[in-house]
């Protein structure tokens, strides 16, 4: 990667007074809770945060930018954790609302789940979340209000196009379109995409997931809340090793799982980890990343290829990378059949403003050797998978 863009460099220069504090995160992690506040009963939620943050300050690699984005990946989570918790004790109807029939697009990452997730958000009868409402779940907002939450989120996203410019050419984000789940899921193994955090990474492989799924089926009653019901239409790559606790909650899900090559993938989602990461670590370990999310990922596609065995072949729909990578015009409507939506002509004059690559972006090159791993290394730990994903090409 080229030398790291000014503003990341003045950025950190700015924050180098308060990096210190990086040295007493309990101190840090006190103060953010009595910004956000607590609910009652919920120390559990918040003990876990406050052990996140602590070791994440532990990473000796951390950059003052990168120990501001740990504080405010927590400060966000106990802030929109004590706001949900808020809201259903004063209006307990909340968790009355019917989430039904939920979709939730999963599979590994740079699999187009993002692009299968755009082109189902093209219906009036769907309900996506956008990125702005995952960082700030709330009720309907007056528009100064809701302003200033859409305005927060453009400030993320225009903050991560400066520091990384590269990073909008693998994944673009905006701050009013559908995004994943994974901004509201409490706990994901992405801060692991910011940071070395070993005892995060050994905590998150023997968490039950079924509260956090929980908590999420809250986040989207409180969206839902006094508003039209549509079919909700989800998506996270994160929810793959969780189908189990996801299916608990959700139990009339559809699961859409999309399907590609998994050397593409490794090598396609480490070159965007590495751009992440150069914002908030330096230097950044390139074959580190290499070996962690070839182990992550492979991990999660296990565990999802465990739990879809209990899944009724009703609920689930393979999607091969081709359907929407290749021909989405041709694969728009037979994904929507899968489902049981109806496509219609209005949907399909949409179809080009979801497909088409974003104004001033690039192709995205990736090279596997980069991380230090070879085609062998992704193909031996993603063998069960390649004899699944070799079934659903023929279909």
């Amino acid at each position: 990667m080229p030398s790291a863009p000014l503003a990341l460099t003045l950025a950190n220069l700015l924050l180098r007074p308060g990096f210190a504090s990086r040295r007493t995160p309990d101190r840090t992690f006190d103060r953010l809770v009595a910004t956000t506040g607590q609910a009652d009963g919920d120390q559990r939620f918040v003990d876990d945060f406050r052990f996140l943050l602590r070791h994440w300050a532990g990473d000796e690699h951390l950059t003052p930018v990168g120990w501001m984005s740990a504080q405010t990946h927590v400060r966000r989570h106990l802030a929109g954790r004590a706001r949900i918790r808020r809201l259903i004790a004063e209006q307990p109807a909340i968790e009355q609302e019917p989430v039904e029939r939920p979709v939730f697009v999963v599979g590994l990452p740079r699999t187009a789940t993002t692009l299968t997730h755009g082109v189902l958000s093209l219906s009036e009868q769907h309900r996506c979340p956008l990125l702005w409402e995952l960082l700030t779940p709330d009720l309907e907002l007056p528009p100064r209000q809701r302003q200033k939450a859409v305005t927060t989120a453009r400030r993320m996203v225009g903050d991560i196009d400066r520091f990384a410019p590269g990073f909008r050419d693998i994944h673009p984000l905006r701050a009013e379109g559908p995004d994943e789940c994974t901004f509201a899921l409490p706990h994901t193994v992405m801060p692991l995409s910011q940071a070395r955090i070993p005892a995060y990474r050994a905590r998150h492989y023997e968490r039950d997931f079924v509260p956090d799924y929980r908590y999420l089926k809250q986040v989207f009653q409180v969206l839902q809340y006094g508003r039209p019901r549509r079919r909700w239409m989800l998506k996270s790559p994160m929810h793959t090793e969780n189908l189990d606790a996801l299916r608990t909650v959700f139990p009339d899900a559809t699961i859409v799982w999309t399907h590609r090559d998994p050397v593409a993938v490794v090598a396609s989602f480490c070159s965007l980890v590495e751009h992440g990461m150069a914002i908030t670590v330096h230097p950044v370990d390139l074959h580190g990343i290499g070996a962690t999310w070839l182990e992550l990922l492979s991990r999660s596609t296990a565990r999802g290829l465990a739990a879809r065995a209990a899944i009724p072949g009703e609920a689930l729909v393979d999607v091969p990378y081709s359907w929407l990578g290749s021909d989405p015009a041709s694969g728009a409507p037979k994904l929507y059949a899968s489902i049981g939506a109806r496509w219609t002509d209005a949907d399909a004059a949409r179809l080009p403003g979801v497909t088409a690559r974003p104004r001033g972006t690039h192709p995205h090159r990736y090279d596997l050797s980069r991380y230090g791993l070879t085609r062998a290394d992704v193909e031996s730990a993603f063998a069960d998978y390649n004899a699944l994903r070799a079934e659903v090409d023929r279909v």
